[in-house]
């Protein structure tokens, strides 16, 4: 995201003039926070959502680290198997396969299943929100 900031900026009232100026720093300083701040969002995610992700082998997991550019604001779970998954449907025959009506059955369920991100953010957006807003007051000072 880039922000700029206007130049200076005389308003003229009844009263007289005002000048506005912005603060040179604003630009880059708020820059930085809403970075680090997407960054925490991302790590975030990931990490809260670790234990909604269906585990066999963990390898699902590793595909949403190894899928997500950190600070991009998009988590990428790839692999060719990761949005059956998430959908939680049964995909039968060859590539392409055709979807059915049959849930998947997952170890870990109910906590592990279809749908981990939207479920883990039913459950820990205020956290991850609370974070997030620390790293901009901190920050954007």
């Amino acid at each position: 995201m880039k922000i700029e900031t206007p130049r200076g900026k005389v308003i003229k009232t009844k009263g007289g003039n005002v000048r506005l100026e912005w603060n040179p720093n604003f630009q880059p300083q708020i820059e930085t926070a809403f970075t680090r701040t997407q960054k925490f969002i991302d790590s975030e995610v990931l990490r809260l959502s670790n234990p909604y992700v269906p585990m066999q082998s963990g390898m699902l997991q590793k595909l949403g680290i190894l899928g997500t550019v950190i600070g991009s604001g998009s988590v990428v779970y790839e692999g060719p198997y990761a949005r059956y998954l998430y959908y939680g449907k049964v995909m039968v025959g060859r590539v392409p396969k055709q979807l059915t009506d049959n849930n998947l059955t997952f170890h870990g369920a109910p906590k592990r299943g279809a749908f981990w991100f939207e479920r883990m953010k039913a459950d820990k957006k205020d956290q991850i929100l609370r974070g997030a807003a620390k790293i901009i007051k901190r920050e954007s000072r």
